[in-house]
């Protein structure tokens, strides 16, 4: 493991951010992490890795194929995760053509950087193309929803999208294959279920609640709230990532997820609960957080429920989740408590400020 360089790209988004500080924590893996810095990648998530040596990051466009093509030649990586991608299905529905220019189109650029880098070490260095792995990082989303409330997704179940996002992402993931197919690139793709942790966005529920919370703002809940979703800890899928992307096996799929299914308002009144115990000084006014929970129009073509068969990570490569809804949502509400600069930042607009004063940075 000392030798290897792992690209990940989006390193500075929400999970890939996880998966930059797992590998440089605990490995002497040489990490170059390749973000274009969308409003959702955050340099500020990587400040207590950002001065390792073997931690490195690249601001560039996975969608500019040449400069993909210089990053690879430059650095010659043995794994790409590629995580980089526009996630958030509401956006996606106000706007898709970025979800189609970044998840296809950049996933195409990638793609290919990584094929004719992968063919020229067929030619020079067979170890290093034997060893060379693409890891796509995708949703259960690309499943759409589930009928019987007993159902769960596998690894084999059909492609039915219902946003523009998971159609993106599904598109990604059939372009992955395809390259897998008919070129012979190693691949593997992995599907995981709603994330939730330290670092998160505010856009995307559960640090939206706890943040609209503390602010005693409307907590908005889509429809009646009886959505039901799995929930994975972060930091337990950024195990799982690299986990698949060193021991997987080329040309499998592998389904991650958290084992927790929650209806999206229980998932809001747990919220409210932690907060009665762990922030008590409510907004004045305010006798319960629970108050604040608004039922708004749903969102068009709203999935109902997803649910994610994860025994194949489990049985083939070891991996379980080590948080409980209940342990990972108490850690990820006192991350918020306890990380205020970061999330006021990210609010007011002034991360994106500074995002440029890093060390290890180079430019498009």
């Amino acid at each position: 493991m000392n030798a290897l360089t792992i690209f990940v790209t989006g390193g500075a988004g929400f999970i890939g951010s996880a998966v930059v500080r797992e590998l440089v924590r605990r490995t002497e893996i040489q990490v170059v992490n390749i973000d274009k810095l969308t409003y959702a990648g955050n340099l500020e998530s990587l400040a207590e890795i950002d001065r390792n040596p073997n931690y490195h990051f690249i601001h560039a466009d996975i969608g500019d194929g040449a400069r993909m093509a210089q990053i690879f030649a430059e650095f010659q990586p043995d794994i790409v995760m590629h995580l980089a991608a526009e996630s958030h299905v509401d956006r996606s529905i106000d706007g898709p053509s970025d979800f189609i220019a970044t998840n296809i189109v950049g996933t195409y650029q990638i793609l290919e950087a990584a094929r004719h880098y992968w063919s020229q070490l067929t030619l020079s260095d067979q170890d290093k193309a034997t060893g060379f792995r693409f890891h796509h990082i995708s949703t259960d989303e690309v499943y759409g929803d589930l009928e019987g409330p007993e159902d769960l997704f596998t690894e084999a179940t059909p492609y039915a999208p219902s946003s523009p996002y998971s159609a993106s992402k599904a598109s990604s993931d059939h372009l992955v294959r395809a390259w897998g197919r008919t070129y012979g690139l190693p691949v593997l793709v992995t599907n995981c279920s709603n994330n939730y942790g330290p670092y998160h966005f505010p856009e995307k529920l559960i640090p939206l609640m706890i943040l609209n919370a503390l602010a005693g703002k409307p907590l908005p809940v889509y429809g009646d709230g009886n959505q039901i979703r799995d929930w994975l800890y972060v930091e337990d899928h950024a195990r799982a990532l690299i986990k698949v992307a060193m021991e997987g096996r080329v040309g499998e799929t592998y389904n991650i997820g958290g084992h927790n299914e929650k209806k999206n308002i229980e998932v809001v009144r747990t919220v409210c609960a932690l907060l009665e115990e762990l922030a008590p000084d409510r907004p004045q006014g305010l006798e319960k957080y629970v108050d604040l929970i608004t039922f708004v129009q749903d969102r068009p073509g709203h999935d109902v429920r997803y649910a994610i068969d994860a025994s194949k990570m489990q049985y083939e490569l070891g991996w379980k989740p080590e948080e409980t809804f209940e342990t990972g949502l108490r850690k990820t509400v006192k991350w918020y408590l306890d990380n205020e600069g970061w999330w006021r930042r990210v609010l007011d607009g002034s991360y994106q400020g500074e995002r440029l004063g890093t060390k290890n940075i180079r430019y498009q």
